[in-house]
């Protein structure tokens, strides 16, 4: 809690969202305050606060204990009407949940704490998250459940823009528009992108001019056509470079003239291909291998190392995992797309602030790792005996413990 007020975190959420009432007892940084003590002591609901953490958590100096009521009331309030789309073509309706007071603090917070600044060129990944979930509003996705789908951006593992979108909503629509957006809110803060990565959604025209305008260098798997296999098909045997990326083995080339959609620009397709293992061939390249192939704008790097930059994109992975599992993403609580956008971003930040905090302890004391997940945290960090103490007019917290927390105050 002492590090949640000296990093400025805070404060912060009080200016940029303002009171919540004159009549209202907590204010929104207690909100977070309250959302962030659930997740760390291993809770997953606001009900937890009423039937586990209340008495422990009544004892943490600093932290204004309020009910789950209070708590999901906080949440709800700073949710934003949901806007609706209709395909030009298909005349489906699409909803989105564009929350940008709460994106703004996101990202806001990244720069209190350090973690982004404007020194740095980072690279930016982007991707839409199936979210499985029977809300009230829940639309079916491709993955043939409920749930919602919304585009999440992240820096080095940080989640800095989150949009919500229903499940119906195919990555591909209105990616544009998102990406402006989120573009827009970090250029906001002098946050510099070098580098784009992104999957198959990305691939096209108006994303691929956007992601040029805001970047140096984008990284985007190209959707196949008959018209790329047969390309690939005829690259000369001498043109394939046998490597191992990840313990797979497999080969590399590149077609350094590629015109993907009205065929003006020229872009350089890099194309990787694994064997078969039914050595079944297909009808266009009339090979026995698996193909994959990146289009990007990077004409230095060898078709080696952008394809292992590429596969790197799997982290992003393990972010929605983690949001999922340690942040409640599995658990959304309310019935609406807008407040449940509203708890995923609450939720982010106080994700990014774990990863601030724990950056922070595990150089002062060696039994802390930066990598750990939240569990693992608090099993080793948080679950330990204690007492307070009343002498000599102080509060001193006792710990039963041989673990030296004291590095933490040097």
């Amino acid at each position: 809690m002492e590090s949640f007020h000296d990093s400025g975190l805070a404060g912060l959420i009080d200016r940029e969202l303002g009171p919540r009432g004159q009549a209202a007892e907590f204010s929104y940084s207690d909100i977070m305050a309250n959302l962030m003590s659930i997740l760390f002591t291993g809770g997953d609901c606001a009900e937890d606060l009423a039937e586990h953490l209340r008495e422990p958590l009544h004892r943490t100096r600093g932290l204004s204990v309020c009910s789950p009521d209070t708590l999901l009331r906080g949440v709800k309030q700073l949710a934003c009407d949901s806007e609706e789309l209709i395909h030009p073509t298909s005349g489906v309706k699409h909803t989105f949940n564009i929350n940008e007071p709460l994106n703004e603090l996101m990202v806001g917070a990244l720069r209190a704490t350090g973690q982004l600044s404007t020194s740095g060129c980072y690279d930016l990944d982007y991707d839409n998250q199936v979210i499985a979930t029977e809300k009230w509003d829940a639309a079916r996705t491709y993955k043939k459940c409920r749930g919602y789908q919304p585009g999440i951006a992240t820096i080095d593992g940080m989640p800095v823009y989150i949009e919500g979108r229903n499940g119906n909503s195919h990555a591909t629509f209105a990616q544009g528009e998102t990406l402006e957006r989120m573009f827009e809110r970090l250029s906001g803060h002098d946050v510099s992108i070098a580098r784009y990565r992104a999957d198959s959604a990305s691939y096209q025209q108006d994303v691929v001019d956007l992601v040029q305008d805001h970047t140096n260098q984008f990284y985007i798997r190209a959707k196949r056509s008959a018209q790329m296999l047969r390309k690939i098909g005829a690259i000369a045997p001498q043109g394939w470079t046998s490597v191992t990326l990840d313990c797979q083995p497999m080969d590399v080339a590149e077609l350094a003239d590629w015109r993907p959609f009205d065929g003006q620009t020229c872009y350089r397709l890099i194309v990787s291909r694994i064997k078969r293992d039914d050595q079944q061939g297909d009808l266009f390249s009339e090979s026995a291998y698996t193909y994959r192939a990146i289009l990007t704008n990077d004409r230095t790097s060898s078709p080696e190392t952008i394809v292992a930059f590429y596969n790197k994109r799997g982290a992003s992975e393990r972010v929605f995992d983690a949001m999922g599992n340690d942040f409640s993403w599995s658990r959304l609580p309310c019935s609406f797309l807008s407040e449940n956008t509203t708890f995923m971003i609450l939720t982010a930040i106080i994700a990014n602030f774990y990863r601030y905090i724990i950056g922070v302890y595990s150089q002062r004391i060696s039994w802390l790792k930066a990598t750990y997940r939240l569990k693992k945290f608090i099993f080793r960090f948080i679950s330990v005996p204690a007492k307070w103490i009343r002498s000599g007019r102080r509060n001193i917290l006792k710990l039963y413990t041989e673990k030296n927390y004291e590095l933490l105050l040097e």
